[in-house]
């Protein structure tokens, strides 16, 4: 019997299959670029109207049963860039993580 745990999208080890992926792709980040120290480059208004734009073609999609990935995604990374907080910004960076890491689930269920 194959047990599916909470986060395995319907398909069973999902979740881990994922997450040693993204571990693996880190390591090989790190591996070639080393320790980076960059500014974060987030926040101001026009990155603010953005993410707006962003969730309201989202919910638009919704509402025409039209949703896709690419519309949750992008709104994600938009709503993370519009923000300047270091803890909400961490906040919105691992909302985009997880919809990514779902998003790489969903391709897993169908193949």
């Amino acid at each position: 019997m194959t047990v599916t745990h909470d986060g395995d999208a319907g398909v069973p080890g999902s979740l881990a299959k994922v997450l040693a992926d993204v571990t693996a792709e880190r390591m090989a980040q790190d591996a070639l670029w080393g320790m980076q120290a960059l500014p974060d480059g987030t926040g101001g208004e026009h990155r603010t109207a953005e993410s707006d734009r962003a969730r309201d073609e989202t919910e638009a999609a919704a509402r025409r049963g039209a949703l896709t990935w690419r519309h949750v995604l992008v709104e994600e990374v938009l709503e993370a860039l519009a923000e300047s907080d270091p803890v909400r910004l961490r906040a919105e960076l691992i909302q985009v993580a997880a919809v990514a890491v779902k998003w790489s689930q969903a391709l897993d269920r169908r193949t």
